[in-house]
């Protein structure tokens, strides 16, 4: 006849099949089966709780050196780890305010480690939670169907399991999180009143996956044993499901209002162009017209008052008269549509491009990146208070097999970066930045690269783009 072992607390017990002949012996069994399912290891679970926030700060953008990371994740593990050993025995009652201050210690690991506002992090310390509570319960219900089936007693088997489920639990979570948010355009945003909505979707799965642990006295409480641990795991499934649907929607949300802001900044500057274009053409006439007959009165005026009085309207003439000739159509006028903002912030703007490289680009792309380019640039000097500092150089040129577009500027202030661009030094910071991110959608639409850098007080806009 088989027996059944169990390990209860670091001893195991073997017990008779069968049905038990006394309705003590039912209970204690009923007890024991109870304390196999429901007693996870506080290792385990704080282990879970570790790997949760490493997958987070894995996908986000960190805060701090590689070392420091290191030292303070080995530092997080050790005292989340001593915490919860500690704690693994207190009364119900006392048994919630400990998994708060756990949640409490997530949220400061990742505050400390990751960028992101308070709301962001709290939004991934959340999820992080949810998807500790899967790994820990999914990896319990394994490691103990495998010592009831196959009598599996030596750590090894159970360290393995226990990096196996782990492993896959998270590997799969971060590849999700991957796809979720993966789009270059997002950037993970989440207001108070989406983040209520994820606390009580995680306080809703949570509550409902321990409920029978806490009293079998509700309508929603299992009592059969092995129900309890399969009711514990599917629940927190769905709740980890649930959340990441709702992650996906607020993405989709963020870039349906990224790509309008970027489709009127697009057609804004097409629109630029066409007024550059047309008022230009009818300045070029005017210039053309003007200049020939200045030429004529000057032949016939012999007053020397007369003559330095044409003289004078030649000059402020010449001010309207085509500047850059780079061989782009498109380029010169944008171009020259900035020559009045350069004139009047007293801004000295230099070009050298081979505008015959741009030919292969549409008209309104050619708009998005030099006028969105341009304007920053030229925004940015205008507000250095020493004339002489306000720089602005664009250059156009070829090498090896790639074109090279770099925009330039003298700048004063101390950029910071995240998400790979700039931080606005505007005070409406949600609806800016959508020109740089306008500039990387359409150069990655012809395969190319946008880099942004500042050394000695220059900051630098930089596109390569394959030939």
């Amino acid at each position: 006849m088989t027996r059944l072992e169990i390990r209860i607390r670091g001893r195991w017990w073997r017990l008779q099949p069968g049905k038990p002949k006394f309705k003590k012996e039912r209970t204690e069994r009923f007890k024991m089966n109870i304390n196999i399912l429901e007693n996870i290891p506080r290792f385990y679970t704080a282990l879970a709780e570790w790997c949760a926030c490493m997958m987070f700060c894995l996908n986000l953008e960190r805060k701090i050196s590689n070392k420091k990371f290191a030292i303070y994740s080995a530092i997080a593990l050790i005292v989340q780890s001593i915490f919860l050993m500690v704690t693994g025995k207190v009364v119900v009652f006392l048994w919630i305010p400990c998994m708060l201050s756990a949640i409490i210690f997530m949220y400061l690991f990742l505050r400390l480690v990751c960028q992101g506002t308070g709301k962001e992090i709290g939004y991934f310390c959340a999820y992080a939670f949810l998807l500790a509570e899967l790994a820990a319960s999914f990896e319990w219900q394994i490691a103990c169907f495998f010592a009831g089936a196959f009598k599996i007693k030596n750590i090894i088997p159970q360290g393995i399991i226990l990096i196996a489920v782990y492993g896959i639990t998270f590997f799969i979570a971060h590849k999700i999180q991957k796809l979720v948010s993966g789009d270059i355009l997002v950037k993970f945003e989440i207001t108070n009143r989406e983040l209520i909505m994820v606390d009580v979707i995680v306080l809703t799965i949570f509550t409902f996956s321990n409920l029978s642990f806490i009293t079998k006295k509700t309508p929603f409480s299992v009592s059969l044993t092995a129900d309890i641990c399969y009711v514990r795991t599917l629940i927190d499934l769905s709740g980890v499901m649930m959340l990441t649907v709702y992650q996906s929607r607020i993405n989709e949300m963020i870039a349906e209002k990224e790509l309008s802001q970027i489709n009127v900044m697009l057609k804004g500057q097409y629109d630029k162009y066409r007024n550059y274009q047309a008022s230009f053409d009818m300045i070029n006439m005017k210039y053309h017209d003007l200049k020939h007959q200045l030429a004529g009165l000057k032949m016939q005026m012999s007053d020397e008052t007369r003559k330095e009085w044409i003289d004078t309207l030649e000059q402020e003439l010449e001010e309207y008269s085509p500047k850059m000739q780079t061989g782009n159509h498109v380029l010169d006028t944008l171009i020259s549509g900035k020559m009045m903002n350069v004139s009047s912030n007293k801004i000295k703007l230099t070009c050298v491009a081979e505008g015959k490289l741009l030919d292969f680009m549409h008209v309104t792309d050619i708009c998005t990146i030099f006028g969105n380019a341009l304007d920053n640039a030229l925004e940015n000097v205008s507000m250095i208070e020493d004339e002489e500092k306000r720089l602005v150089h664009l250059s156009v040129f070829a090498k090896k097999q790639f074109i090279i577009i770099q925009v330039r500027n003298y700048c004063e202030q101390e950029l910071k970066f995240k998400d790979g661009y700039p931080i606005t030094t505007k005070s409406d910071k949600k609806n800016h930045g959508f020109g740089l991110k306008s500039i990387r959608y359409t150069v990655e639409k012809y395969n190319g690269t946008l880099k942004f850098d500042l050394q000695k007080n220059w900051f630098e806009l930089k596109i390569i783009i394959p030939k």
